[in-house]
């Protein structure tokens, strides 16, 4: 009983984790249609961030959320508007060529971004002590840092699917992911939309890099496994699905948790293709995708 309240706990952490950052990439891919492959790396640099500011003005990296989620939406949206605006305009609405050519453009961000950081930080592992004081729940032991970095996911993801659903700018974003050639002629912006949907995702994917960093070790060439694992979740839980990305998040950090803790770590990533073919055997548009007409 000990150990499968054990494998829960630690899986709906990772799951939240991956629900989180999962969240980001289904707002830059379902609504500007930018299939970022760059997505881990700025991941990575949210948790170097926290790092430097833990360790040179030993700020608490949950403070740190305030600073780093704002510079990354200003420089997401900054990098969406140079790099990502000319394929935009050149693509013409035709939403397959952006995609192929965003896959091409941010394949090469990827490798900037990840060779700045290795210029900085090097390619050694990096990690801090924040709050891991153990927690004993219902018979198990939890670290502080994991549950409050649980914690803040939930209210951000929380905090994303009520703006989305309850206000009229996520109204126009949510009409922008199903059809923006209709939405345009609803006098949305569809453009500014994309944008400020590109650099969201960029905030939210910042935000998962600060909390993972509490309770992870990292360094600059994990970005790549981050980006999979994300893409991982988008495609299992539907394209454009935020409820889909938090159910597909939680299942796969549960899945991975309890055959890492009863059988071998070695099998995590096995597990994870396993489960995603599985779900796309059974339900190609995913868990809560809609097929298209």
């Amino acid at each position: 009983m000990r150990l499968l309240i054990d494998v829960v706990l630690s899986g709906l952490i990772l799951g939240g984790m991956y629900a989180l950052t999962a969240m980001g990439l289904t707002l830059q891919y379902g609504v500007a249609r930018i299939m970022n492959l760059s997505y881990g790396e700025f991941l990575i640099a949210a948790a170097f961030a926290a790092h430097w500011m833990v360790a040179s003005f030993a700020m608490s990296p949950l403070v740190g959320l305030i600073v780093v989620m704002p510079v990354a939406f200003v420089l997401n949206w900054a990098i969406f508007q140079i790099l990502l605006m000319p394929l935009v305009r050149r693509s013409r609405n035709n939403r397959d060529i952006l995609e192929v050519d965003s896959i091409l453009a941010t394949f090469g961000l990827l490798f900037v971004v990840q060779g700045i950081m290795l210029v900085v930080f090097g390619g050694q592992y990096y990690s801090y002590s924040y709050l891991s004081i153990p927690l004993n729940i219902l018979g198990s032991t939890v670290a502080l840092n994991r549950l409050l970095a649980l914690l803040f996911a939930t209210v951000l993801g929380l905090a994303l699917y009520l703006a989305l659903t309850r206000t009229r700018a996520g109204t126009a974003i949510r009409a922008v992911a199903v059809n923006p050639v209709a939405a345009e002629l609803s006098a949305i912006d569809v453009r500014a939309a994309s944008a400020f949907a590109f650099a969201a995702g960029g905030a939210l994917v910042a935000a998962g890099g600060v909390l993972v960093s509490m309770f992870l070790t990292f360094n600059a060439a994990m970005g790549v496994v981050f980006t999979m694992k994300a893409l991982i979740v988008v495609i299992m839980g539907g394209i454009g699905s935020l409820v889909g990305a938090l159910v597909a998040g939680l299942v796969l950090g549960v899945a991975e948790t309890a055959v890492a803790r009863l059988f071998d770590p070695g099998l995590t990533l096995a597990v994870t293709f396993a489960l995603f073919l599985i779900v796309l055997l059974v339900r190609p548009t995913g868990l809560f995708g809609r097929a298209a007409r």
